[in-house]
């Protein structure tokens, strides 16, 4: 569904990426590994159209997609929720998730609304709040609903624990436990890795902007050098207690 292949990035004369190669089949989730630097956050950046690459191909469905516009990039299907949140402080919480429907023309915004609070129950108890006033946790679930608002086909997630409490964190996994029941691909970036290889398909490590190994998500919990260099060398977890949140049929 998703195919990166041999993705070239700079910043000005630095190179971010040297070389990423990577696919995702439609449903699945996918995580992608590394240090702070290495390329992951570049990686979704360059998919989502917010950096242009100097070379390599994005490919969604077999077309290419390198090079164009945010807006059409989420037209045709791909979500992005980078790191931080960035929801508007000002606006509403509703008024958030609205924004994330603006390329829609259709008539189900409402609908999925609800959906979006089904998902999320208490955030609809607090949809006429301001953003700024929600705590980390909360703000995190509406940056989810905000993209889920674009019915997308692809989500790109960066970095959805970062700053959450434990609990919240479980709660950040079953929302994308529930999005692939929904049908949605995912391709996740997380500096949790225990929890991202503990609810994944498969995963690829990212060294110094290049793919350096790839594997499913069970292999790479108990590959040596990913548990000493990104599991703090102790025995892997699961989230097999984990259950996607009910959501609207």
């Amino acid at each position: 569904m998703l195919e990166v292949n041999s993705l070239t990035v700079s910043y000005g004369e630095i190179a971010a990426l040297r070389g990423v190669t990577l696919a995702v089949e439609e449903g699945e989730i996918v995580t992608l590994i590394g240090g702070n630097g290495a390329g992951k956050s570049t990686t979704l950046r360059a998919i989502s159209g917010l950096l242009r690459p100097k070379g390599g191909t994005i490919l969604l469905d077999g077309e290419a997609i390198s090079g164009l516009a945010p807006d059409r990039i989420v037209s045709l299907g791909v979500a992005h929720v980078p790191e931080g949140r960035r929801v508007f402080p000002q606006l509403s919480l509703e008024d958030n998730l609205r924004v994330g429907a603006h390329l829609r023309r259709d008539a189900g915004v409402r609908s999925d609304l609800e959906r979006v609070y089904a998902m999320f129950p208490h955030l609809k108890d607090r949809r006429r709040q301001l953003a700024e006033s929600l705590s980390g946790g909360e703000q995190q679930m509406l940056a989810l609903g905000r993209a889920m608002m674009s019915r997308p086909r692809v989500l790109l997630l960066d970095e959805p624990s970062l700053g959450l409490a434990p609990t919240v964190v479980e709660d950040v996994a079953r929302a994308i436990l529930s999005f692939r029941k929904q049908g949605i691909t995912v391709l996740l970036v997380e500096q949790n890795a225990r929890v991202a290889l503990a609810i994944s398909d498969r995963g690829y490590v990212i060294e110094n902007g290049r793919t350096v190994l790839s594997n499913p998500a069970a292999l790479l919990k108990s590959d040596p050098k990913v548990v000493a260099s990104y599991l703090g060398g102790a025995p892997t977890g699961d989230a097999r207690h984990l259950q996607p949140p009910a959501t609207v049929a």
